[in-house]
């Protein structure tokens, strides 16, 4: 799929892996790119990445990618100036770690937040699967208004999706909602992918080990050296430049399908 001219929207755009996709979609010219985030850094990011285009090919969209409202907004405004978004990528994510049961001084137990669980799961999970079945619903409503049913092989990929996955879908110390958000992304970009190719929709996912983003950094310094680092066979963090790299590639190579994990020769977590 060449990316020149498509239409793409990013999630978590102002930071990070979505920062640094959105700046590598510029790079490869694409026609059209959403740059959502919660974050104010939104008009910021968007006249940066228009510099960088040398022209006006970017909108900024603040606001919470679990709001339907949102969502459908940031469609439907992409679609009148731009036409159907044919690339997503639901970069957007938090983390809120705490192990599932802990015993606290003089014996009372502490289970994980139910509010908490909930919360992590709307926007690692819910959040993702829904950008993504907005963008294979947009390009099946387009097939349809021009009289095209079933994808075939001798016509152009339609759309693509990257999941942002992760190493803790094995499973993770302290993570256990960010770990099932993640490993149920892997279902999702299945089960969305087997359904999409009927439109030419191919979902993948991407499993990034620790990068070098505000998320990883939260971690305690001496923590992550000594207990983290020596699982990470290159022996540092991934920069978000080359998961970016990795995203395109999977965007721009149909035979590229389901899982790719960019772990860095990570050893399991789990």
């Amino acid at each position: 799929m060449n990316i020149r001219n498509k239409v793409a929207v990013v999630t978590g755009a102002t930071g990070g892996i979505g920062f640094a996709t959105a700046s590598k979609l510029m790079e490869k010219e694409i026609g059209g790119l959403a740059v959502v985030d919660l974050s104010e850094r939104c008009e910021e990011t968007v006249k940066q990445l228009n510099k960088l285009a040398g022209k006006e090919k970017a909108l900024p969209f603040c606001g919470d990618v679990t709001d339907p409202e949102f969502r459908r907004l940031v469609f439907n405004t992409m679609h009148g100036k731009f036409g159907a978004v044919q690339i997503c990528v639901p970069a957007a994510g938090i983390v809120s770690d705490s192990l599932a049961v802990k015993v606290k001084q003089g014996g009372e137990i502490e289970i994980y937040a139910e509010s908490v669980f909930k919360k992590i799961l709307d926007v690692n999970l819910v959040h993702p699967t829904y950008w993504a079945m907005e963008t294979i619903a947009g390009i099946a409503k387009q097939r349809h208004a021009e009289g095209r049913k079933k994808w075939g092989a001798d016509e152009d990929i339609q759309g693509a999706i990257i999941l942002i996955g992760s190493v803790s879908s094995q499973g993770n110390r302290g993570q256990v909602g960010y770990a099932a958000a993640k490993s149920a992304l892997i279902a999702v970009s299945s089960t969305l992918n087997l359904e999409g190719l009927f439109h030419g929709v191919q979902t993948k996912i991407v499993h990034p080990g620790f990068v070098d983003t505000k998320m990883v950094d939260a971690i305690n310094d001496e923590y992550f050296e000594k207990n983290l680092k020596p699982l990470i066979g290159l022996g540092r963090k991934i920069q978000p430049q080359e998961i970016a790299d990795i995203i395109c590639a999977m965007i721009e190579n149909p035979a590229i399908s389901g899982e790719v994990w960019a772990d860095a020769s990570m050893t399991p977590l789990a």
